[in-house]
């Protein structure tokens, strides 16, 4: 199994860090954040160390999304809130503070003034169709 012995969370997964779990299985586990932006903001990872999303394995991708869509569902049944939104930075750039996957479950309830939403303002055409392209020609 891969692991970071530098990373909190693999810290967390061999046990040499206490969590507040919410559920674990062969591949994934699920914590409270110990930084909750709101109540019940709850982390999921993968047991194995990868980075970003970049280095994950489909295969283990899939079983984090797998387990987040669980405990979403518990979330919601649990915490009753307005909606929830699953949030998963890559990079500085995007604000990724432990560099070990993760994805963060948010519940959300109406006017809780998140700052993780983004008004509708319509782009340029020619710019969304040249994004389209390059992204196209990286994918063949």
């Amino acid at each position: 199994m891969s692991f970071d012995s530098e990373c909190i969370f693999c810290k967390i997964v061999a046990g040499e860090i206490g969590s507040m779990p919410v559920y674990e299985d062969a591949n994934t586990l699920a914590f409270m954040d110990i930084n909750p932006v709101v109540y019940g903001h709850t982390l999921i990872i993968p047991k194995q160390h990868w980075q970003n999303l970049y280095e994950v394995p489909d295969d283990q991708l899939a079983e984090v999304s797998a387990t987040a869509k669980r405990v979403a569902t518990a979330i919601s049944k649990a915490l009753v809130p307005d909606g929830v939104s699953f949030v998963q930075a890559n990079g500085k750039g995007a604000a990724q503070s432990v560099l070990h996957f993760h994805v963060h479950i948010i519940p959300r309830t109406l006017g809780d003034d998140l700052k993780i939403n983004w008004k509708l303002n319509p782009g340029n055409p020619d710019q969304i169709r040249s994004a389209a392209q390059r992204i196209v020609r990286e994918l063949q």
